[in-house]
């Protein structure tokens, strides 16, 4: 199975998907902020652990320039809740169980896992303008280190 890749310039797909709390958020009502909209495989594992904490240790200078940080995981919202409340996430983790959002952003599909070609959550990373355009796609990316590369990427000290 390929993925279709977004690419900068394209418009970033809509969707409405619900949070930790069981609301509904849709990307459609960010329009006019800039959006860091990141897929991760599953809440309170090790790597996706670390990738959100890297976020929430960054969430004031991402805020201070104008992003709102938002994860995406196939995980039921009170798995998401539960992250949230253990690990002190101060953003919103959106829950898209039949994996339709990660196709749209071709998210899913086959990757490798230990040697193994397997499908599912391929970690990515996208930054999405105040026009609802994708800035800046990042697939495959590693967690540890991602969030300090990006805010590199983005000129955000």
């Amino acid at each position: 199975m390929t993925n279709v890749r977004l690419e900068p310039g394209t418009p970033a797909p809509d969707f409405t998907l619900l949070d930790q709390d069981e609301r509904s958020v849709s990307l459609s009502e960010m329009r006019g902020r800039k959006v860091i909209l990141y897929f991760y495989p599953a809440a309170m594992t090790p790597g996706c652990t670390t990738q959100a904490c890297d976020f929430r240790d960054s969430i004031a200078s991402l805020q201070g320039a104008g992003y709102t940080v938002v994860g995406v995981s196939r995980d039921a919202p009170a798995k998401l809740r539960e992250f949230r409340e253990r690990d002190a996430l101060s953003f919103e983790l959106l829950s898209d169980p039949d994996h339709a959002v990660h196709s749209a952003y071709g998210v899913w599909g086959e990757k490798m896992n230990y040697g193994k070609v397997i499908e599912g959550v391929i970690r990515s990373t996208f930054v999405i303008d105040e026009q609802g355009d994708i800035a800046l796609a990042q697939y495959n990316v590693k967690a540890t280190g991602h969030v300090a590369r990006l805010r590199k990427t983005l000129g955000i000290d």
